[in-house]
């Protein structure tokens, strides 16, 4: 990386958007870019997991957030999911690619395998999931009303053939379509555990692909998920079960291939004013009550 700015974000009415499309993922899809710009970015939900990293992808203008935080503090249950969510919306993306590791409930999902999924199954248990609680953003300020948006369909189906066609254009043949469940973590799953997922007809299990999905399209945000999975699951293969140092071995051997989709991802996205999918009317019809950045 050649140069990086750091800046907070600025507060006059009429600022500009800074970008319009998010990449939610680790430092290795921006480290090595060239000027990229620190933004320092503040929420009502207090601050999202880091700054963000704006820089130029394909022509287009990408931020992206380390989910974990740079030097990868956060579990995934103490994520601030809608922290991280508000401050990319707040900059001006409109669409977000979501990567994320997990591990493979069939035998075929073997480490390597990239899956698009088209459906999600949430088994976390403490984990803030909505913006319309009927709670107030800051004390004394305006209180959102309780909302019930759609999602039968989680994922941006423009989002999800951006990615199909960016993997196979790298030859990497992805999964078409399957079902994330997601696990509140930090532990991996017993074997009982993985053998229920898998028998439900679930495709791979993680634990950081939810609430990011719902909270995007509460804030009419385009979400696409891109799973590499780097392991098979404990009731999936013989052994003594998946171990973090495995996962990140398999997760490095492929940071470089999985870039690679993503920027070509990034660059096949319609351009914001140009999106017709259901994720940008998810509010039809509802008061929310606040206004959204």
């Amino acid at each position: 990386m050649a140069e990086t700015r750091t800046t907070a974000l600025p507060k006059a009415p009429g600022t500009a958007p800074r970008a319009q499309i998010g990449v939610i993922g680790g430092s290795g899809f921006y480290s090595f870019l060239d000027n990229v710009t620190e933004i320092a970015v503040d929420t009502p939900y207090g601050a999202p997991s880091d700054s963000l990293f704006l820089g130029e992808v394909a022509g287009r203008q990408v931020a992206f957030l380390p989910r974990h935080g740079r030097k990868h503090h956060l579990p995934p249950h103490r994520i601030n999911y809608r922290a991280n969510l508000w401050a990319l919306r707040s900059v001006g993306v409109r669409q977000v690619l979501g990567p994320c590791a997990v591990g493979g409930l069939r035998p075929e999902y073997g480490p390597g395998t990239l899956l698009v999924p088209d459906q999600v199954v949430d088994r976390t248990k403490a984990r803030a999931q909505t913006y319309f609680d009927g709670e107030p953003l800051l004390a004394g300020g305006p209180r959102p009303n309780v909302v019930h948006v759609t999602f039968a369909d989680p994922y941006c189906p423009a989002g999800r053939l951006a990615a199909l066609k960016a993997a196979r254009g790298r030859d990497w043949e992805p999964v078409d379509g399957g079902t994330l469940v997601v696990i509140e973590g930090p532990r991996f799953s017993t074997r009982a555990e993985s053998r229920w997922h898998a028998a439900q007809g679930w495709s791979v299990v993680g634990m950081t692909g939810h609430p990011e999905a719902v909270l995007a399209r509460e804030l009419e945000l385009c979400y696409t998920s891109l799973t590499l999975v780097t392991d098979l699951d404990a009731g999936t293969e013989a052994g003594e079960g998946v171990s973090h140092q495995e996962v990140m071995q398999v997760f490095s051997a492929n940071v470089g291939r999985l870039r690679e989709v993503l920027f070509d991802a990034v660059a096949a996205l319609p351009a914001t004013a140009e999106r017709v999918c259901l994720c940008v009317r998810a509010h039809d019809g509802w008061n929310l009550g606040i206004e959204l950045p």
